[in-house]
């Protein structure tokens, strides 16, 4: 064999890329780009466009990008990784369709060695004109990274690394590593040493090294590698640590070639009786289900913005999230990995039939722009499931693969049989048990006319491909009408069944079909669904939806582009649905409270008592997914009366304004978790003081603001980020936050510093994410810029006084910077 140049390279291949884009037979000049990129969320939005996909086109984009043969040897070889392209992608390398990826979620790798020459041009064809087919924002374009990788002839394929691992009693782990090989002499058979090493993350401490030697034969080989970790530290979310595995492969006395895998040492468990575990201790999933895009940054997520999503979702108590409803990018799963994370990373959306993309449910448009993934399922869903799950396989975080997400809709029969959606039938779909018994549904399935497809044959068929790669992790679905799904085959497939929005039949499937672990794979966020899983031990955990507010799935509904479900808005800023829920799976004491006239809620109140409640007191028990507006501001008028909703896991809240006391409220006696006052609005300070056993525990204040005297600019970003993530405030004389009046801020920079957006987190804010302006909500917006390492500059922000409510021009400079 030729001597190696040197194991193998890994490259990002993100830079210098040239962009086209044409939409309505109008080409853009061509311009440089670095990936990832998404071009759509650079556009206007529009109401001429379809709020299904937030209100954005599409269009047909071209990336080209020129390089240099990389290869410097005869046996080397060059493979690109893509993470992901969205979608309908044609690949050309030096003018040669080499590949067509019609999946915008699905990695994968093509051997561009046999297409090289000395100088090349690599192109790709983004198809978008289909803009509507999603049911939520998607993004256009190579919105993941790419990565080259040159290796030696001989050398362990992309992904070709798989890791698994057993925790004992004894605080041992055992690490197996699976080393596939190819590039081997077909005809002759080849001494080799695998040399392994693993170390902390964490320290960089080695723990373990081995020599393995082999003979290897054929053209492919396969090679496992087993350690013992002594004293092995756990991954989990709280104390999420890493190991790094090195693997070298040696031929002849030569390196030639070198992987570096992080793993994790954790144990997990479903028991159908007492729920889900991780290292044998009882964990219920408090979990929340995230659609990819990061707000005004679109489909190209930088990771800072993710780190500043998913820290503030564990201070809320989130210990997992569910990727829905495609697979995550390899960034997200890093971040998972490294903040302590648990991920549910999701298959697919459709499968044999269409959903409507603006509807939901069955297919009910047939025009071109709303056609997706399901035209190429039949020839390309295995390649894509087995590309994603390979690319995945060695993350911790991942403690479940999803085959799909409410597929039933889509089988006519199957929606027939529930019983559900008969004429005659006047109950309803959320809070009703199944009108059909199992015994009537089974007979309706085996008696209606069956279609071109079976549902749990395609169930058991995905499961199938799963299980071939990996069998150390649960296998679920999402099922929309599992009464069905318990005996249709599908739940036949699963390991796991998880229910979307279906918690009223916990105790009915229990029952029914007691062997099979239950998980709440989409809820809503409301106390009710909570507290159905905390009264039964059986019900694994469950993933509101959502944990951030996302674009699209508003068709209809313009300015409203953005769906309103999440505990974060698309700005990342809190929701009252993020306190509740950190009141719920917090151990830190909380008090939130929010205010309102009362006069716009149907509620009851005794004025001489202050006290308040719904108008209906059990209207907590069916409430959906969004909550009612409410304000963060103690500013109204003289003597209105004013509505104070506060949630908290203190025993006991106290309000004082102006340091008089307006009553105690006991936690107990609040049956949907919410205390309430009613006061009449007087300036000054209200205080809500939270107890426990008589000790305070928790507080939280507001106070009446004056005149915009100032603006307070904050960097949320962690040290040293390159995407400074600015949260801007409009602040009174006194320092007070003024989240009553609204202006319009402008941003100036100067220096080495790329403006990215702003945004102020409105689920209507229709300003393209590009301005250089914003209109403030709650007197707060925020702004995002990228300073590249050893650059600084200053952004200025400004407000327009366009409500002459000002006494003077008021601006902000922050300078910012970020070493090398």
């Amino acid at each position: 064999m030729n001597t190696p140049i040197s194991p193998r390279i890994t490259t990002l291949f993100n830079k210098n890329w040239q962009f086209q884009l044409a939409r309505d037979e109008q080409r853009s000049d061509w311009h440089t780009v670095t990936l990832p990129h998404d071009w759509s969320i650079l556009e206007q939005f529009s109401e001429q466009w379809d709020g299904a996909t937030g209100y954005l086109p599409g269009g047909m984009g071209t990336y080209k990008k020129e390089f240099t043969n990389p290869l410097s040897a005869d046996n080397q070889h060059a493979y690109l990784e893509f993470d992901g392209i969205y979608n309908n992608a044609t690949i050309y390398l030096n003018d040669q369709k080499i590949h067509f990826q019609a999946n915008g979620y699905a990695p994968f790798v093509l051997d561009i060695t046999p297409f090289l020459s000395a100088e090349n041009t690599l192109t790709i064809e983004v198809d978008r004109r289909r803009y509507v087919d999603s049911r939520w924002y998607t993004g256009s374009g190579i919105y993941r990274d790419v990565h080259l990788h040159i290796t030696n002839q001989i050398h362990v394929p992309i992904w070709g690394s798989v890791i698994t691992t057993q925790l004992n009693e004894d605080n041992t782990a055992e690490v197996t590593v699976d080393l596939s090989l190819t590039g081997l002499p077909c005809n002759q058979e080849t001494a080799a040493q695998v040399a392994t090493t693993i170390s902390s993350v964490d320290s960089g401490a080695l723990i373990q090294e081995n020599i393995y030697n082999t003979t290897l034969s054929g053209n492919k080989a396969q090679v496992t590698i087993e350690h013992t970790i002594n004293e092995a530290k756990k991954w989990h979310p709280d104390t999420p640590h890493l190991y790094q595995l090195n693997a070298k492969v040696i031929v002849d006395n030569q390196v030639v070639d070198c992987v570096t895998d992080t793993f994790g040492v954790r144990k997990i468990a479903f028991c159908k009786d007492n729920g889900f575990s991780i290292n044998d201790q009882l964990t219920p999933i408090k979990g929340v289900c995230l659609h990819h895009d990061g707000g005004l940054v679109g489909a190209a997520v930088p990771d800072e913005v993710w780190v500043r999503r998913l820290n503030k979702l564990k201070a809320c108590g989130v210990n997992a999230v569910r990727i829905a409803h495609n697979p995550a990018s390899k960034r997200l799963l890093n971040l998972c990995d490294r903040l302590g994370v648990l991920v549910q990373d999701e298959f697919f959306d459709e499968w044999d039939f269409p959903k409507d993309k603006r509807l939901n449910m069955n297919d009910q448009h047939d025009d071109f722009i709303s056609r997706g993934y399901t035209e190429h399922f039949q020839t390309d869903a295995e390649k894509d499931l087995k590309n994603t799950l390979k690319s995945h396989i060695n993350h911790p975080s991942i403690f479940m693969w999803s085959i799909g997400n409410e597929i039933e809709w889509t089988y006519p029969r199957n929606v027939e049989a529930t019983g559900f959606f008969d004429v005659s039938w006047d109950g309803n779909y959320f809070w009703s048990q199944p009108p059909h018994s199992p015994k009537k549904i089974k007979n309706l399935l085996d008696t209606l006319p069956e279609h071109q497809y079976n549902i749990g044959k395609t169930a058991q068929k995905l499961a199938k491909w799963v299980k071939e790669l990996d069998t150390t992790r649960p296998v679920t679905a999402n099922c929309i009408l599992p009464s069905t799904s318990y005996l249709s085959g599908y739940a036949d497939a699963l390991d796991v069944i998880g229910f979307s929005y279906r918690r009223v039949i916990y105790d009915y499937a229990h029952q029914h079909y007691p062997n099979l672990p239950i998980i709440g794979n989409e809820n809503l966020s409301q106390w009710h669904e909570w507290k159905a899983v905390s009264e039964r031990p059986f019900v694994s955990g469950l993933f509101l939806w959502t944990g951030v507010n996302y674009m699209g799935e508003t068709h209809g509904q313009w300015p409203t582009r953005t769906t309103d479900s999440g505990l974060l808005d698309a700005a990342g800023f809190e929701k009252s649905s993020f306190y509740l829920f950190q009141s719920l799976w917090s151990d830190e004491p909380i008090v939130h409270m929010t205010t309102i006239p009362a006069k716009e809620r149907e509620i009851d109140f005794d004025i001489k008592t202050y006290h308040a409640q719904e108008s209906d007191p059990d209207a907590w028990e069916q409430k959906l997914w969004v909550w009612p507006e409410s304000n963060q501001h103690w500013n109204y008028q003289k003597d209105e009366l004013i509505l104070i909703e506060a949630v908290s896991n203190c025993e006991t809240l106290t309000l004082f304004i102006n340091g008089q006391s307006y009553g105690s409220r006991l936690l107990t006696e609040q049956k949907d978790r919410t205390f309430r006052w009613v006061v009449p609005f007087v300036e000054g300070k209200i205080e809500l003081i939270g107890y426990d056993q008589d000790k305070i525990r928790a507080t939280q204040s507001l106070t009446t603001s004056g005149a915009i005297s100032d603006i307070s600019v904050k960097d949320e970003s962690a040290n040293n980020e390159q995407y400074k993530q600015l949260v801007i405030q409009l602040m009174d004389f006194n320092g007070v936050p003024i989240k009553h009046q609204q202006q319009r801020l402008t941003f100036q920079l100067s220096g080495d510093i790329t403006w990215v957006g702003a945004d102020n987190g409105s689920i209507k804010n229709s300003a393209a994410h590009g301005n250089h302006w914003i209109q403030t909500k709650e007197g707060r917006a925020l702004a995002i810029v990228k300073v590249l390492p050893g650059q600084k500059g200053e952004l200025t922000v400004s407000l327009e006084d366009t409500q002459n409510s000002m006494s003077g021009q008021y601006s902000q400079t922050i300078s910012l910077s970020t070493s090398l």
